[in-house]
């Protein structure tokens, strides 16, 4: 038995939940309580680790009851022990890190806390002192524990086992013939902790910890280093889960993989392999070869030659033709892997069979049958509604879109649609227009950023005769009144000037629309559907947009995703392209499925657009009707984007100046360069009826000068 003593049985300090103390907060705040006991009904029923509360709200007492009862922990959970403590109870008191002590009525008196109770087995002489030595010996890690002068004062039997040493090879000799000389003094001389340091001792590879010890005047007095043998430490690696998941997924990309793939250390020894072994050409199953030299079979005679050994001669890639006695031909490409010091780690070795042309069918009957299941979906596609006719996609976010559209027809709320240039607005605004009831009505598409300003206003809303110098005698109605009973589509509404959203709001508000040079107004029914390119809310918050329009704007909001969110809707979208080429040009021009990957690889800053004009060039530059990656590959290499390249300004001027500086040249040499606006916008990074606007301002600006 254990007598524990009085000294480090701690009081317990309560809070009552039903009638708080008046000052229960200062029991928070009072540094010398560690635990706070919560009683209910007279009984403690939960404890709370103050260390768990938030310091701050804690010291300023700001917690209220409630708050504090969401930390609080059963007391269920602790030990609960007397004050004499058999020997069975002091494992079950060191796996916690608090036991309760309750008298003889079972009352409870204080608590102990584990390393209290720690410094106590050690302080008394008597058999429980043995306890903590078989504990200590019995730590599966290697104990050593070495003293200020750097000689070794102690250590476990696993702590020799790892190193392979006996205790008269290590104790009282110095540390560093054990342990690195140079970790020892980095934890001597800062005073830090040196984890995780792979050593190899006597042929055996262990992992090290060095923690200092530190006394009270914050004095390194020693050193204790943790060994841990590297099989264990790699069985507990392979444990984790992360660790599964990548087995899992090198395993299912090598059964992926059409070719054989072997995997090689630097002796030519067969570590891994792929399921897809070429048959009859090892002669036995490639399980059997594992561990064993594969530049052995070839002094057999089962092949010539070994692309193995010469990847291990040459340090490079290699690419041979080896050949069996019975005549099979198996192309075989090694690629090295060489470590930090230009070694050979490993060499990666795949082999295809070039002697039959079974990889040939299968390819074409694979592109056949996918050409067919595309062009059986495309065929129900034209089966379906006007909707699915226009909007081809398989992804779960359009689908999403597609659902939310007709709802949205049902009515003639105004809806934003918002989306990079390219995924397609106007499309859905078109969906939106004809699965509505205003199908039979017009639609009429206005691009408020290709129309320069002084025009913008005449056209949106129309002028009466003699509004301004050049009007039509007869006055011209606008686009609202053209669009009455039907939809009108604002393109980049982004671009609208400030003094246009005022009249527009206006517009939405009121369902009224002022002619320009007229004071009165006429009613118009217009369903309104806005699209930009751009961030609104962020225009709302430098002042460019009206916060009070946008909210007017954005009672439907639409985000179509860019193609790169969606790489399951390219295919059916190049399929689509591609039909529509071949009718055209009367050709039947395909996609391998190669090339489709590669498709749905490409990141797509163009989106949708761009990959019809990618359809298109690949289509016009192929030189055969299978359309494979390799041609794919380099007309996406010339569809990359441009290095950005940041302007130097030499003078000093006012930033305003500098910046309509800069873009007039940047835009004069986009449309120089590209001759289009469309070309010229993806350059610059902006929409294409920015480029416009802007483009037809210098362009006006540099014929008034000339004039």
């Amino acid at each position: 038995m254990f007598l524990i003593s009085r000294d480090i049985i701690q009081s317990i300090v309560k809070l009552s939940v039903d009638r708080p103390q008046q000052e229960w907060r200062a029991l928070l705040s009072d540094k010398k309580n560690r635990f706070i006991f919560l009683e209910e009904d007279g009984k403690i029923t939960s404890y709370i680790y103050l260390k768990e509360l938030p310091v701050s709200e804690r010291e300023h007492g700001e917690l209220e009851l409630d708050q504090i009862k969401e930390y609080a922990l059963p007391i269920t959970e602790l030990s609960t022990l007397s004050e004499n403590l058999s020997f069975s109870s002091i494992f079950q008191v060191l796996g916690k890190e608090l036991s309760l002590i309750k008298n003889e009525s079972d009352s409870i008196t204080g608590y102990v806390l584990r390393e209290d109770l720690i410094v106590e087995l050690f302080r008394q002489e008597n058999e429980n002192a043995n306890i903590l030595k078989i504990l200590l010996m019995s730590i599966p890690m290697g104990i050593v524990i070495i003293d200020n002068h750097g000689m070794v004062v102690d250590c476990n039997e696993s702590a020799l086992e790892m190193t392979r040493l006996k205790a008269g090879q290590v104790l009282n000799y110095p540390a560093e013939t054990i342990f690195n000389a140079d970790h020892l003094k980095h934890v001597f001389q800062t005073g830090e902790t040196v984890l995780n340091q792979l050593q190899v001792t006597n042929e055996s590879g262990i992992l090290v910890d060095y923690s200092p010890i530190i006394n009270d005047e914050k004095n390194v007095e020693g050193i204790i280093v943790i060994v841990q043998d590297l099989p264990m430490v790699e069985q507990m690696a392979m444990e984790l889960e992360s660790v599964k998941n990548l087995n899992k997924d090198l395993n299912a990309i090598l059964s992926s993989i059409y070719d054989e793939i072997l995997v090689v250390n630097s002796k030519g020894e067969l570590i891994r392999y792929s399921e897809n072994a070429i048959p009859e050409f090892w002669g036995v199953d490639l399980k059997d070869l594992v561990g064993k030299n594969i530049i052995e079979l070839e002094k057999q005679g089962r092949f010539m030659p070994s692309v193995t050994r010469l990847v291990i001669e040459k340090k490079k890639k290699v690419s041979v033709v080896q050949e069996t006695p019975a005549g099979k031909k198996v192309l075989a490409v090694g690629n090295p892997v060489l470590d930090d010091n230009g070694e050979i780690e490993r060499i990666i070795v795949a082999s295809r069979d070039i002697t039959e042309a079974t990889r040939l069918r299968d390819e074409l009957r694979e592109m056949k049958k996918i050409s067919a299941q595309y062009k059986q979906e495309l065929d129900e596609m034209k089966m379906q509604e006007q909707l699915s006719r226009k909007l081809i996609y398989r992804s779960q976010k359009m689908e999403d879109i597609v659902g939310q559209i007709h709802k949205v027809a049902k009515f003639s709320s105004t809806v934003l649609i918002q989306g990079e240039s390219g995924v397609g607005k106007e499309v859905i605004a078109h969906a939106i227009h004809q699965l509505g009831g205003r199908k039979d009505q017009p639609f009429l598409k206005v691009n408020c950023g290709a129309i320069p300003e002084p025009l913008l206003e005449s056209e949106l809303f129309g002028y009466v005769k003699g509004a301004f110098t050049g009007a039509d005698p007869g006055g011209k109605d606008g686009y609202f009144k053209q669009a009455d009973q039907g939809v009108l589509f604002l393109d980049e509404i982004g671009e609208l000037p400030l003094r246009l959203q005022v009249k527009l709001l206006r517009v939405l508000q009121e369902r009224e629309v002022a002619p320009v040079g007229s004071t009165q107004t006429f009613s118009v029914d217009v369903q309104i559907i806005a699209a930009t390119n751009t961030n609104l809310r962020e225009m709302v918050a430098d002042g460019s947009f009206r916060e009070d329009l946008f909210y007017r704007l954005n009672v439907i909001p639409i985000h179509v995703p860019p193609l790169r969110e969606r790489h399951e809707d390219i295919p059916l979208i190049a399929f689509h392209f591609l039909k529509q080429f071949n009718e055209r040009h009367d050709s039947s021009y395909h996609l391998t499925p190669d090339a489709l990957n590669l498709l749905e690889a490409y990141t797509w800053p163009g989106n949708i657009r761009e990959l019809q004009n990618i359809v298109e060039r690949l289509v016009v530059t192929a030189d055969d009707e299978m359309i494979d990656a390799s041609v794919v590959g380099q007309v996406l290499k010339l569809n990359e984007p441009m290095t950005k390249v940041k302007p130097i300004i030499t003078n000093i001027m006012p930033l305003q100046e500098a910046f309509e500086a800069v873009e007039e040249q940047l835009i004069t040499q986009a449309m120089n360069l590209y001759k289009t606006t469309t070309k010229a916008a993806t350059a610059l990074g902006i929409s294409q009826s920015s480029v416009s606007r802007k483009y037809q301002k210098i362009v006006s600006r540099k014929q008034g000068i000339g004039g």
